[in-house]
């Protein structure tokens, strides 16, 4: 069995040392593999939690979107884009600490005419889930759940005080239990240290995790984040390359934050590590149009390649 980094050494390594080493690691472990996904924000607003980060929490005022389950027909529109533009996974989000048994029930005669009629592998991003609502998801085709941790342990209560990291443990080991592949990962640029973003890292090893998700924090209007400074870049670089070396065979894929926090150097995280893009946008913000990311994810692995 391969041996763990050593992640002192590792921070020691300057930036461009750090993201050679991680190139070389992503190539090694998972080839020129370049994945797409996209999601679709299937229920906004009034969100019962206080991620200090999120738009659809009630308990700021924001301008994000309020509007209930949208219907069959409008989900598969969004399948039928999402399948169209490249993506191989769709996922479905809902606001909310979890989902009431009729959004539950209705939820899964969606998951069930996506799989029939569009054929695209089908994602869930719905709160916090028990066993049983998670069992019920699989067996109506979702093959992936997805619950981030957002930040580290130790940093987490000053993120969110209306649920805890181990709430977020417990649902990821809930969709395991069930047999459920699970995407977890979090926000860099909330105020977390380096050593945060680690402890992240490290949890997400524990938990067996072999998809996570970055994104870089979009300090909206109104939440508590709002007039948190921006990352350097350098410190998203280091952050990526070292997510690498820590998860060598996991999907580490970008997502919000990811255009306006590295703006020019967006290529340079591909570089570092990083090998899938969520594509057509985020919950509550547009992102780049999905032709200009699937001309952007051919020339990376061209780059890879040479």
């Amino acid at each position: 069995m391969n041996q763990p980094p050593d992640i002192t050494e590792l921070q020691a390594l300057p930036l461009a040392e750090l993201m050679h080493q991680a190139l070389a690691t992503k190539l090694a472990r998972r080839g020129t593999s370049f994945s797409l996904c996209s999601i679709i924000n299937a229920k906004s607003g009034r969100c019962s939690e206080d991620c200090h980060f999120c738009a659809q929490s009630a308990h700021y005022q924001t301008e994000a979107p309020v509007y209930p389950l949208l219907n069959t027909d409008q989900i598969l529109k969004g399948a039928r884009e999402a399948k169209k533009t490249g993506a191989s996974r769709f996922s479905l989000v809902t606001s909310g600490r979890g989902l009431a048994n009729d959004d539950l029930t209705e939820i899964l005669e969606i998951i069930r005419a996506i799989r029939k009629e569009v054929g695209i592998k089908v994602c869930a991003s719905l709160g916090i889930l028990g066993e049983s609502e998670l069992g019920q998801l699989k067996e109506a085709g979702v093959s992936r759940y997805h619950h981030n941790l957002e930040t580290s342990r130790e940093f987490f209560p000053q993120v969110c005080t209306t649920h805890s990291f181990n709430d977020r443990i417990a649902t990821i080991r809930a969709a395991q239990n069930v047999g459920l592949s699970v995407c977890s990962g979090g926000i860099f640029g909330l105020g977390e240290s380096e050593a945060d973003r680690l402890s992240m890292a490290m949890s997400l090893v524990e938990c067996g995790i072999d998809s996570v998700p970055i994104n870089v924090l979009i300090p909206l209007p109104g939440t508590p984040c709002a007039g948190l400074p921006p990352l350097p870049i350098s410190e998203i670089l280091r952050a990526i390359s070292l997510y690498r070396l820590i998860l060598p065979r996991a999907a580490i894929r970008l997502a919000a934050g990811r255009e306006s926090a590295l703006a020019d150097f967006l290529s340079s995280a591909f570089m570092a590590g990083a090998d899938g893009m969520m594509i057509g946008g985020y919950l509550t913000q547009r992102g780049r149009s999905p032709e200009a990311d699937l001309q952007f994810a051919e020339e990376i692995k061209q780059l890879w390649s040479i």
